[in-house]
């Protein structure tokens, strides 16, 4: 091999290392600023914000309600804003992703629009909430589509991590899989809840108590299912670091979330900066059991592939 062929592949290597590096940050840039939507979100929701523009997309007619600006518009405002750089920042990173697709993993591009898709639904479903004045389908759908994508976001960053599999993680990644699924579930769940007041409604009237009752119930199969990957976690021999920092992190959320959740309902969601963290503690626990399964997965194909 000559010393120009050699040349070329080390500069060929530069390049795609420099790709994923710079396509693997503005994931994570986007995933973060998605966390602090659902977040702010949340706290439109409680604020009884989320009429606080009366259309859509512009507040009042206008880019920026300078006149009409208080604490439910700003919240309303700020929810759009930070969308829609969401969204612009996800077309970006679908063109910087086929643009340069010879240089990423040939799974990449097409996550990336499938990325695009979840985003323009989002934004769908966030202009129905206002056109459709806070229909409670269209608000919870409109909170399981922000979770989907992101988890799509955090699962894309994870994958992309520098990475070397211990061939240890053999059931861990159905474990991993089962607790993402129920804890979505969950989450969908609490969105109902919210959306329709449930709990208000049950302690004051006895309405829509089996909507509440079935949240409560949700607890048990998603606490146990992340319990399992924790505890499976610890009884692992060699795992990897990462996977058992992520587990233990899993386990700490859960925790929190479980008291989180129980002082929400103890105090009927009117205390706000409680049911918004009860929101966030669950997204959080969500991303973190997603990158947990994609490295274990990582992990087992890594044992796949040495066999």
């Amino acid at each position: 091999m000559t010393e120009s062929v050699i040349q070329q592949k080390i500069t060929q290597s530069k390049n795609q290392l420099t790709a994923q590096q710079q396509v693997r940050r503005l994931i994570w840039k986007i995933s973060i600023a998605t966390f602090i939507l659902m977040a702010i979100g949340s706290a439109t929701r409680v604020m009884d914000a989320g009429l606080a523009c009366p259309d859509w997309p512009l507040c009042y007619g206008q880019i920026v309600p300078s006149q009409q600006m208080n604490l439910q518009v700003f919240l309303e405002w700020f929810h759009r804003l930070d969308a829609a750089l969401i969204g612009l920042s996800t077309l970006f990173l679908a063109g910087f992703s086929i643009w340069y697709r010879q240089s990423l993993p040939r799974w990449l591009p097409w996550a990336s629009v499938l990325a695009v898709i979840l985003v323009s639904l989002q934004g769908l479903l966030g202009g129905l909430t206002v056109t459709e004045l806070l229909r409670f389908d269209i608000v919870t759908a409109h909170l399981g589509t922000a979770l989907l994508f992101f988890g799509l976001l955090v699962g894309m960053g994870t994958a992309l991590l520098p990475y070397q599999g211990t061939t240890t993680a053999k059931k861990l990644p159905w474990l991993g899989g089962i607790a993402v699924a129920l804890v979505y579930g969950q989450s969908l769940l609490g969105g109902l809840i919210a959306s329709r007041w449930a709990v208000h409604q049950c302690y004051t009237g006895s309405q829509l108590c089996s909507v509440m009752n079935s949240h409560l119930l949700g607890v048990l199969p998603a606490s146990l299912a992340t319990l399992a990957v924790v505890i499976f976690s610890w009884r692992t021999p060699a795992l990897h670091p990462a996977l058992r920092k992520i587990s233990n992190a899993s386990g700490v959320l859960l925790i929190l979330q479980i008291l989180v959740g129980t002082a929400t309902f103890h105090f009927h969601l009117q205390v706000e900066p409680l049911t918004v963290t009860h929101q966030a503690v669950g997204a959080a626990l969500f991303g973190g059991l997603v990158a947990y399964t994609v490295l274990a997965v990582r992990d087992a194909m890594t044992s796949s592939q040495s066999v």
